[in-house]
């Protein structure tokens, strides 16, 4: 679609969706008294709550093909890997807010392209449904390794309240490993799945599986409990996290993809740690990062950009050869 036929209201969306989802790791660092895997829990607890009249009022509008097949063990066997792969995000995340700065996390969480670049070098040789990677993408793969190299030479320094380390940066990048099966999942389910029948479930159930490894791991899980969001201290802040992180930045995100291009929607998201620390440094005293964190992140972002542009530009290609045969 042209750039000239999208609706107005579409640009201020996106621009909203992306702020929404950069203010995410912000709001976590905020309330880090509560321990991690029990403050992504919470997150994904109230985020369900939201979802969930959105998620009726589409069931009860689905076509009778559709619910019948939202109720097979297939359908089920997927939302729960997906639900899985999303609390593994989560939790690993949100760990790593309390174990580095919040600019080193978002940029190593964000790194999911490069994961998947990876994971087609490893792949291609052996599954022939996995196309090997292009040039430019094996590129922005390369770009991105400098650009992390980079990032770690900041290990030590200080931002905020927070110490950047190699530990807190790896439980980063753990998100973003899991985050992929999440993000592999959902592109089988959306095919024919709307959007609230797919993250309802999926949200309740990473929120769910969360809860007994906090038990099990975290001491003062019994001090805060299952549904301490609903506290007056912590309250308005998960409703944050869950209207703004959640309903507006996901699900407007994926609005936003109705009707502008997925490489426009893919390569604002890439932004998420540049505005994700300004919020944090002007909302909530976060600090300003070192200057090897300016620098590899600077390029370690270009290396996402490319990777990005170049997938998309890829999809885009073999979708016109798939038209055309028709």
């Amino acid at each position: 679609m042209s750039s000239s036929s999208t609706p107005r209201w579409v640009w201020g969306l996106l621009v909203a969706a992306v702020f929404g989802v950069s203010s995410a790791g912000a709001l976590f660092q905020h309330v880090d008294t509560v321990p991690p895997l029990l403050r992504a829990s919470w997150r994904l607890q109230l985020t369900s709550l939201v979802l969930l009249p959105l998620f009726l009022y589409q069931y009860r509008s689905i076509e009778s093909v559709v619910a019948e097949q939202f109720k097979t063990r297939r359908t089920w066997l997927l939302l729960v890997a997906s639900g899985v792969a999303l609390a593994a995000h989560f939790g690993a995340w949100v760990a790593s807010l309390d174990q580095t700065t919040l600019t080193h996390s978002l940029l190593f969480v964000t790194a999911h392209p490069l994961v998947i670049v990876v994971g087609m070098m490893i792949l291609a040789p052996t599954i022939a449904s996995v196309r090997p990677p292009l040039r430019n993408e094996t590129l922005g793969a390369f770009i991105c390794f400098v650009g992390a190299a980079i990032t770690l030479l900041d290990t030590g320094s200080t931002q905020g309240d927070q110490t950047a380390t190699i530990f807190g940066d790896a439980l980063a990048f753990g998100g973003a490993v899991f985050v992929v099966g999440y993000i592999v999942v959902g592109r089988i389910l959306r095919t024919w799945l709307p959007i609230f029948l797919y993250a309802f479930p999926v949200t309740l159930i990473a929120a769910l599986l969360l809860l007994p490894f906090s038990w099990m791991i975290e001491p003062s899980f019994a001090t805060f409990g299952v549904f301490g969001w609903t506290e007056a201290d912590y309250f308005i802040w998960f409703l944050l996290l869950a209207l703004a992180a959640g309903l507006l930045g996901h699900t407007g995100l994926n609005t936003c993809l109705r009707y502008i291009s997925p490489l426009i929607v893919s390569v604002a998201v890439t932004l998420e740690p540049v505005l994700g620390s300004i919020i944090g440094w002007v909302f909530f005293d976060a600090g300003v990062p070192g200057r090897w964190t300016w620098l590899g992140g600077l390029v370690l972002m270009a290396g996402l950009m490319t990777v990005v542009i170049a997938s998309e530009q890829a999809s885009l290609t073999k979708a016109n050869n798939e038209n055309n045969r028709t």
